[in-house]
């Protein structure tokens, strides 16, 4: 097993409980799981690395439990409790340091894990009903935003947890001085300065600056009319790709505020988006069970892998794609099946072939008109 994970640069979570890694370099694609002890309280709802050489993955699942995958080794290593099942699934997973871990659950449970705490955590914070994500700061682990639904964006620094370091102010009233609701669904922080671009369930897309005096957005762009419910940076920072609940991936200009193009050919709506750290490449997963990854540069479509569940969330590598097989051994394997209902269902009904149809007197007789017609 610790062949085929080495050969795998994309890393998913399902709804099934299975994590999933593909390799695009062989067309290949892998469950690391037990597939005889699957339930629904083991689905994939968050993904991280667990160190800086991407030698573990840090998955989180329903039932409030955090696993820690080893690429090493192929295998499952660790499984540690990190809050109650009823708090709501993870919004969101983070590494802190090389013992510690972050978490936060729907129910605003911030929490921060260490080895010697044992059970309990060591940092405590309420950030708050509904949260809908949870990003880590790439720049600075400690620092941590959250956002979600009537929640408005919170940057919090986990040395100092007593009060967020940042805290958003809602849109201004519109034109019929009515209140303006707000639904955070996921943020980014832009590399190189203190600014953070999030997306909401209104499809628009805001841009704040916490070292401004203004703590409302000082850029506002809407795209669609559907909820929006990933985003991602792209590698030059300039521009962010997201996706809605309809399938749509758009790239949205933070300089100009405007559309730069559009990606098509998703069938249900996107979940999981990430653009590469140093490729032109992004890729996305969602409720349609395709793996895809399309160019920035033209937006073509460069790999699609069908992966049989409906997908969580994805993790990319930080390597290049492409790589990964020529170290590994020959590992040569397909996914394996899983159990799916509906497969089941349309496997087991009989095939139908359809007969030709046989003419009636009326069609004899049209037919021999059209001739006579014809003479």
């Amino acid at each position: 097993m610790g062949d085929r994970s080495r050969l795998c640069s994309v890393w998913l979570g399902s709804e099934t409980g299975i994590l999933k890694g593909v390799s695009l370099s062989r067309k290949q694609a892998f469950n690391f799981c037990n597939t005889s002890h699957l339930s629904r309280d083991q689905e994939v709802r968050a993904l991280c690395w667990g160190d800086a050489a991407e030698s573990e993955l840090l998955v989180g699942c329903v039932d409030a439990t955090v696993k820690t995958f080893s690429l090493e080794k192929g295998a499952f290593t660790e499984s540690r409790r990190c809050g109650d099942p009823a708090e709501g699934c993870f919004s969101g997973l983070a590494a802190l340091g090389g013992d510690a871990l972050v978490t936060c659950a729907e129910s605003g449970a911030l929490r921060v894990w260490r080895q010697e705490g044992g059970d309990e955590p060591v940092t405590q914070v309420d950030a708050g009903k509904n949260v809908c994500r949870m990003r880590q700061s790439p720049a600075n682990p400690n620092k941590v935003a959250t956002g979600g639904k009537e929640n408005g964006l919170k940057i919090w620094d986990l040395q100092r947890p007593e009060q967020p370091a940042f805290s958003a102010k809602n849109l201004r009233d519109d034109w019929l001085d009515l209140r303006r609701p707000y639904w955070v669904r996921d943020m980014a922080f832009i590399p190189d300065s203190d600014k953070v671009v999030t997306c909401t369930g209104y499809h628009q897309v805001h841009v704040f600056d916490p070292s401004s005096p203004q703590r409302r957005p000082v850029l506002e762009v809407e795209y669609g009319e559907y909820p929006l419910t990933a985003i991602s940076l792209t590698p030059d920072s300039t521009a962010v790709a997201v996706g809605n609940t309809q399938g749509h991936i758009a790239l949205l200009d933070l300089r100009k505020g405007l559309v730069r193009g559009c990606v098509k050919g998703l069938a249900g709506g996107v979940r999981g988006l990430q653009c590469h750290a140093s490729q032109p490449l992004v890729a996305s997963c969602g409720l349609d069970r395709f793996l895809r990854i399309h160019s920035l540069e033209d937006r073509k479509l460069q790999h699609k892998v069908y992966l049989k569940s409906r997908l969580n969330c994805l993790l990319l590598a930080s390597q290049d794609l492409q790589e990964g097989g020529a170290t590994a051994g020959e590992a040569e394997s397909e996914v394996k099946e899983e159990e799916d209902e509906g497969d089941d269902v349309w496997d087991a009904m009989e095939r139908v072939e359809e007969r030709q149809k046989r003419k009636t007197t009326e069609d004899k007789e049209t037919t021999k008109k059209r001739k006579k017609a014809q003479d």
